[in-house]
């Protein structure tokens, strides 16, 4: 339910008890949220909840009836003050204030939660999915079904054996009989695509690794956590131990799953060429309301370019997923597209469960998909009855902006639990170079360049104490032709390859910087044209 126009405020004698004096730490409440207290009975009934909304012009969350006490959600870029004043004169309202955070710690104690940087990266802080923060105002829920569309899942595995989905009817039915009817024999946890059998086991570890970082679960003193401390995770399986499948398979596993009621579909795999069957598939989910989070790729290929499926298909419920490491700079390995990829999320050295019962740590954006997949999980959890549509619309609109994916994906950013969950566009980040002062430079290669090439170019900016180098297009061989950026000292900032157009070099100290561009004796390409330096 959206949100209306109508402002809503508070008594004046309720503000003295939420005012701070001048310096003082402003109390941390949920953005957007107010409890209010009417001074005429609260009820459930749809009908009067629907006439109060409109009358505080908001959407009402919750209603406590005993209290007679309502939770109200505004939109999040109205102030406290400014909700103050304008609700001041309803004299319906006794008293209103924010809905305010206490904490002892929602931290969960699963011991390697400390290597879990995609949720909180204490070496490079910010740059995770706000994990922390976003526990503070949800966990998850088992209301919530993610298909995992993989190699299944280890339903054994003692950190997701908690929240794997389990089909009712099958567990409860009797042995060799399709007791729900839905064409599947014993599919408890979900459906196997190779074997056509209702046994998703995993024997590759992919599967039960994305969802562990979907779904692990949380608090339980054991193992790690996913984004989503409780959530139904339902193995779809139809790539095999050898990490394969079929288009065939493909479809038959969204297509179980877009049955058995999913919510969200994960899905860190890809490869082939456009596919309408496969395209009518995801646009069956689509019909059903199902988010299909999918991974962009692992081929350094720009996927505006040359489309990456399923992660390339112009579905509305289709949310790409690119892959960034611990510093913030999106993943060598990565693809990308400025159009056909909306987000990034971690995706270099993720650590989660695997088939064996145990964990390991891989890379790729095969591990970036399931924390989006997982945010979208923790959205859904929070705000039960959001399209797939509202739920890609929200991890875009909110996704916090990073230098090393400016121009490289839709929204510019990585996607964030609690900038999601309490629907706020992040601030600008000051870091970025994109957000700097800068000056016209001219660097550039012939186009195309030379093989075999070692050419030096100098680029400085007089009297700044950092700066940035501005590719405006950038196009060499793939890990084979390079161009390494220097700082005065020689030491080595940066080294760009691939397809780097519209991007700013890595930061570098001081005014001034050395580019070295090397080509081998193979293949040759446009090279690079440097047009400005951003600095500070």
């Amino acid at each position: 339910m959206r949100l209306t126009e109508r402002a809503i405020g508070l008594l004046a004698i309720a503000v003295a008890s939420i005012s701070v004096s001048a310096g003082a730490k402003t109390p941390e409440a949920v953005p957007g949220e107010f409890i209010v207290k009417m001074r005429t009975p609260v009820t459930a009934n749809k009908n009067a909840v629907s006439a109060l909304s409109s009358r505080l012009g908001a959407y009402i969350k919750r209603t406590m009836p005993e209290q007679n006490l309502v939770v109200i959600k505004r939109p999040v870029f109205e102030t406290t003050n400014s909700v103050v004043k304008t609700l001041a004169q309803d004299p319906a309202i006794e008293y209103i204030e924010p809905n305010f955070i206490y904490r002892i710690s929602k931290t969960p104690n699963d011991p390697m939660l400390g290597q879990l940087w995609g949720m909180n990266n204490t070496k490079n802080p910010g740059i995770d999915i706000g994990a922390l923060k976003a526990w503070e105002l949800e966990t998850g829920s088992k209301d919530v079904v993610v298909a995992v569309i993989d190699t299944g899942i280890n339903y054994n595995h003692p950190d997701l054996a908690g929240n794997v989905w389990v089909n009712e009817a099958e567990k409860a039915g009797k042995v060799g009989i399709d007791d729900d009817g839905n064409g599947v024999v014993d599919d408890i946890y979900g459906y196997n695509a190779i074997t056509q059998t209702g046994d998703p086991l995993d024997d590759h570890g992919h599967g039960s690794h994305t969802s562990g970082t979907i779904g692990a679960s949380g608090d339980d003193g054991k193992g790690i956590v996913g984004v989503n401390w409780n959530v139904r995770i339902m193995g779809s399986k139809f790539l095999s131990a050898e990490g394969s499948g079929t288009l065939e398979g493909a479809i038959l596993a969204i297509d179980y799953a877009t049955k058995m009621g999913a919510n969200i579909m994960s899905n860190s795999w890809g490869g082939g060429g456009f596919s309408q069957a496969l395209s009518d598939a995801i646009q069956r989910a689509a019909d059903k309301g199902i988010l299909f989070v999918a991974a962009a790729g692992n081929e350094s290929n720009n996927n505006d370019a040359e489309a990456t499926y399923p992660a390339g298909y112009n579905l509305p419920n289709v949310l790409a997923v690119a892959a960034v490491d611990d510093a913030g700079h999106m993943a060598s390995f990565s693809n990308y597209g400025r159009r056909t990829v909306q987000v990034g999320a971690p995706g270099v050295n993720i650590t989660s469960s695997i088939n064996t019962g145990g964990y390991d740590t891989w890379s790729g954006t095969s591990m970036a998909t399931p924390h989006v997949s997982g945010i979208a999980a923790l959205l859904l959890a929070h705000e039960p009855g959001m399209t797939a549509v509202q739920m890609k619309d929200r991890i875009v609109q909110t996704a916090n902006p990073i230098p090393g994916l400016h121009g490289k994906v839709s929204s510019g950013g990585m996607a964030n639990a609690f900038f999601a969950l309490t629907s706020q566009v992040p601030p600008a980040d000051p870091n970025d170079p994109a957000n700097w002062q800068s000056v016209s430079v001219s660097a550039a290669t012939a186009h195309p360049y030379d093989i075999n090439a070692k050419q030096t170019y100098q680029v400085s900016v007089p009297g700044a104490k950092q700066i940035s180098i501005y590719f405006e297009r950038f196009v060499t061989e793939n890990n084979y032709d390079f161009v390494t950026i220097k700082d005065a000292a020689g030491n080595v900032v940066d080294k760009m390859t691939g397809n780097q157009d519209d991007s700013f070099s890595r930061v570098i100290d001081g005014d001034s910087a050395t580019l070295e561009f090397t080509s081998d004796s193979s293949i040759n390409n446009f090279g690079f044209e440097v047009t400005k330096a951003a600095w500070r």
